[in-house]
């Protein structure tokens, strides 16, 4: 089974494509660099990437600052400090207008090229961001393109998007993670731009927090939520 798996450098996506490999699968990791303010991350995708042992990774550039929008695109401050009831009241500033409409579009292009049958993607629905393209709906309406709008889908053969974090808690993600192996200390997930993890934008907040319910230390920070 060949996959295509999309791969930040944080803590879901590197989750997802252990999933993958534990799957069975063929893997082959596509990372995006859209000029986001935490390049940092794109360190991290290749150091997983390379300790999986992927066929193939492929970084995909483009330049979604042209457009800003977003905290992460944009000269726009981010959230600090938020609890998590703060977090969850409305779809942040960190929101990229469509970033995962993009993501799937590349994907979905990647995986026909070569043949594959499956789009890995680490996308969480309960997570405090709320984010509206990691909700179930719209995966299941990205699927809806995939099988239409391909001819290995009109085939009778779709491209199947797989999304196992979607109904995980950040706390049962780590904890799939620690039986598959990931190495949490190669990850990334601090939005705040710079080389060590500022401990206070919602992504370290809410990562910080899981680390500490489960009695565990984040290896990438030594920050307390």
């Amino acid at each position: 089974m060949k996959a295509v798996i999309l791969l930040s450098g944080g803590l879901d996506s590197s989750t997802v494509l252990y999933q993958a490999k534990a799957d069975g699968c063929e893997c082959y990791a596509i990372t995006f660099n859209y000029q986001q303010r935490h390049q940092r991350e794109l360190q991290s995708a290749h150091a997983i990437a390379l300790t999986v042992g992927v066929i193939e990774h492929q970084l995909v550039n483009f330049d979604l600052r042209a457009w800003g929008g977003s905290a992460l695109t944009d000269d726009i401050d981010l959230p600090q400090d938020r609890d998590l009831a703060a977090m969850a009241a409305n779809i942040p500033i960190t929101y990229v207008p469509a970033r995962n409409t993009i993501f799937l579009s590349f994907a979905l292009a990647y995986a026909e090229a070569i043949a594959a049958n499956q789009v890995y993607i680490g996308v969480n629905a309960l997570d405090y961001s709320g984010y509206p393209d990691c909700r179930p709906d719209y995966i299941e309406a990205m699927q809806s393109v995939y099988r239409l709008g391909t001819k290995q889908g009109r085939s009778g053969q779709p491209i199947e998007i797989v999304a196992p974090l979607i109904n995980l808690k950040k706390t049962e993600i780590i904890e799939l993670g620690n039986k598959l192996g990931v190495p949490w200390s190669q990850t990334w997930s601090c939005y705040a731009g710079g080389d060590t993890a500022c401990g206070v934008c919602d992504s370290c907040r809410l990562r910080l927090a899981a680390f500490a319910e489960l009695g565990l230390s984040d290896p990438v920070t030594t920050f307390t939520p």
